[in-house]
């Protein structure tokens, strides 16, 4: 066989996936004009998202049909139609419950993280509860969804329960959306979800990205449990006071940060936990910059100081939990150091009393006692 004959089969099957395509191209007028007509057996429906996804979809049918013709010994069929169709919207094939509140979490950077579930019910609802409705817009937009959005965000979360309950009552079902991660975490949507409980309508809760939970799998931490605070107080006192708190659990605690507070919190988490403890910084999850560094946290402050972008983005802060030898002592020098300030003792004379009785370091006591007369005071 010469190269030419051996090599005009596979030009030939191109020629036809060209022509093909030429032919999809052509029927997609005809089929926007004719879209509730009927698809014969002899045509190929492909609706799809993008105009790539649709092309790799004609290929596949292509190839299948020319298997079966090769396999069953026919001809091919020479009035065969593949159309392509781009639908305005996504029609969701999932069987929708009516009168139900769907708590769906969103990709915290990366459009490619949301689930194909969460997916299908934000195309299926006619409502959609945002916390903030310009974020979530393009969103569904990128998805096909054609709902109508309601701001339910942290200052008028009330006001958004009564008009979802509204809804529900109307039978409708209702999405809670926060602007990224899951709704009700660290975000408005707790509240919503009581009003909704509380009425009497059914809430489905859907699994996806969380930003605590993604950051807590890359930090090889040691401790078996951990503790989720969210977002510290914003004033330096009264944050010292509640890391004070903290400060004795047997579990790693994980905190939310803002770019502006990064600093002032990782510095006031040296002072309240100690600087040997390990602080895992996780920054821009999933995004294209995302970092995610651990070191002493006595060292933390300096690292983020050594370079700006480092202080960029939204931060997750995990702390390994209280060390086994500390665990007792620390928790005994608490108290003792409570009693003698309550009978009214100074502060320097509490702590010095305190740390010869419990051998505990009368640095940490005295910070401990001061981070408490600024809690009361303030």
């Amino acid at each position: 066989m010469s190269r030419r004959q051996n090599e005009a089969g596979p030009f030939a099957r191109t020629d036809a996936s060209r022509r093909s395509t030429v032919i999809g191209a052509a029927a997609q007028a005809h089929f926007d004009k004719h879209q509730h007509l009927a698809l014969a057996a002899d045509q190929i429906d492909l609706a799809a998202a993008n105009p790539e996804v649709a092309l790799e979809q004609l290929k596949s049918a292509l190839l299948q049909i020319g298997r079966r013709q090769i396999l069953c010994g026919t001809s091919a069929a020479p009035h065969l139609r593949v159309i392509v169709s781009r639908p305005p919207h996504r029609k969701s094939a999932m069987k929708q419950e009516s009168a139900v509140l769907y708590v769906v979490p969103t990709p915290l950077g990366n459009l490619a993280d949301i689930s194909p579930r969460a997916a299908e019910t934000l195309c299926a609802v006619r409502w959609v509860a945002a916390e903030d409705t310009r974020h979530t817009a393009p969103l569904l937009k990128h998805l096909g969804a054609a709902g109508k959005l309601i701001a339910a965000h942290e200052h008028n979360e009330n006001e958004a329960a009564e008009k979802i309950v509204a809804l529900l009552t109307k039978g409708e079902a209702v999405a809670l959306v926060s602007d990224a991660g899951t709704p009700g975490i660290s975000d408005p949507g707790a509240r919503i979800v009581a009003a909704v409980r509380a009425a009497g309508y059914h809430i489905i809760p859907l699994p996806g990205p969380c930003a605590a939970i993604t950051a807590l799998s890359a930090a090889g931490l040691p401790d078996a449990h951990f503790f989720f605070y969210g977002f510290l107080p914003a004033k330096s006192a009264q944050r010292r006071a509640a890391l004070m708190s903290l400060r004795d659990l047997p579990a790693a605690l994980v905190f939310y940060e803002a770019p502006h507070r990064i600093i002032a919190t990782v510095e006031d988490l040296a002072s309240a936990l100690g600087e040997t403890r390990t602080l895992v910084i996780a920054r821009e999850l999933t995004k294209l910059f995302e970092s995610i560094h651990a070191c002493p946290l006595g060292e933390a402050a300096a690292w983020l100081q050594a370079d700006p972008h480092r202080q960029k983005g939204e931060f997750v802060l995990i702390v390994s939990g209280i060390p086994t030898h500390e665990r007792g002592g620390v928790a005994e020098a608490k108290q003792v150091l409570e009693l003698l300030l309550a009978d009214g003792l100074p502060v320097k004379q509490a702590v010095r009393l305190a740390a010869s009785i419990t051998d505990a370091s009368r640095n940490e006591l005295y910070r401990l006692a001061l981070a408490w007369k600024e809690h009361a005071s303030s």
